[in-house]
């Protein structure tokens, strides 16, 4: 058992300033509600009100909070985090996501830094950190955010304010930030990311594999055998990495690009079923009803009139 870490009252202090001059930086750089991204890879988000959950697909990547709540749900697994924890993805997942605290006087702000393979697996070679082992490692983790952490985060967010800095300073703090990932409490997890062997890289293989193919017939056994595991076995550790069966996971893919469909492409829902998947309208339009909680036309319609009116 780890021992909890003794926090100083000069370090609270200062992770406290830290927090605030990162929410501020956040929020000039980001005046009004909505996403950006100065620099490819860095992420910057602002919203003014609390959310209904939104539908998406998860980054690899290292997220912070510098005011606000937010809770992120893969299948039924809920991962909340705040200001004082960061989340952790080490996965593309089919997540669901929504804003629990935010307000005009004080709205959600978040940084997002994605994370890339070869970048991990660089650091790790220079830090002479060695691969995780063969357990598996969830696709989701939030943690507390330490005082190294924030301090990194918050330089980071400065250089965002700084292009000319920018270009050399901001890949030296990027691999700062992956390197007290790496050694931190949940390093071992993202040590998966890069590594080869181990049940948690057979199902990342696994996870791409499903994405490339998800409007086809899911062959569990021919799956796992190209993977080199017992059908049975690839059941139980996908669904310990990613929080789902790799047929919930299908079926959420398939969900999603079926609503993107009738979005940007004007299907109809027996149309959109079909390129994704589904044989039969009648089913597709329930798994729809229960996952997005609208019929298809409903849910279409409450979309277009959302853009119609912002």
């Amino acid at each position: 058992m780890n021992p909890v870490p003794i926090i100083s009252e000069f370090e609270q202090k200062t992770a406290s300033i830290h927090r605030e001059e990162l929410a501020d930086r956040i929020a000039r750089l980001l005046l009004e509600d909505g996403i950006a991204e100065p620099v490819p890879g860095i992420r910057l988000t602002r919203i003014s009100a609390p959310t209904d959950r939104t539908h998406g697909v998860s980054k690899t990547s290292f997220c912070v909070i510098a005011q606000g709540v937010k809770e992120i749900y893969v299948a039924e697994r809920q991962y909340r985090y705040d200001i004082r924890n960061y989340l952790l993805a080490t996965i593309e997942l089919p997540v669901t996501a929504r804003i629990v605290d935010a307000s005009p006087r004080s709205p959600y702000l978040a940084l997002r830094v994605e994370l890339d393979q070869a970048l991990v697996g660089s650091v790790m070679v220079e830090a002479g950190l060695t691969p995780a082992g063969s357990r598996d490692a969830k696709a989701f983790v939030v943690s507390p955010l330490d005082c190294g952490l924030l301090d990194a985060t918050l330089r980071l967010a400065r250089l965002l304010d700084s292009p000319g800095e920018a270009g050399v300073l901001l890949p030296l703090v990027k691999r700062e930030i992956v390197y007290r990932l790496l050694v931190g409490d949940q390093g071992s997890r993202l040590r998966h990311l890069p590594t080869l062997g181990g049940h948690s890289d057979r199902i990342a293989d696994a996870v791409h594999r499903l994405r490339q193919s998800f409007d086809r017939p899911l062959r569990i056994d021919s799956l796992a055998r190209d993977l080199g595991m017992s059908p049975s076995g690839f059941h139980h550790h996908f669904k310990a990495v990613t929080d789902m069966s790799p047929l919930q996971f299908q079926k959420q893919l398939r969900l999603q690009q079926a609503r993107h469909l009738m979005l940007g492409e004007n299907l109809d829902a027996a149309s959109a079923g079909y390129r994704v998947g589904y044989e039969d309208p009648s089913h597709f339009s329930r798994d729809y009803k229960k996952h997005f909680g609208n019929s298809p036309v409903r849910d279409v319609e409450r979309l277009r009139s959302m853009v119609t009116t912002d």
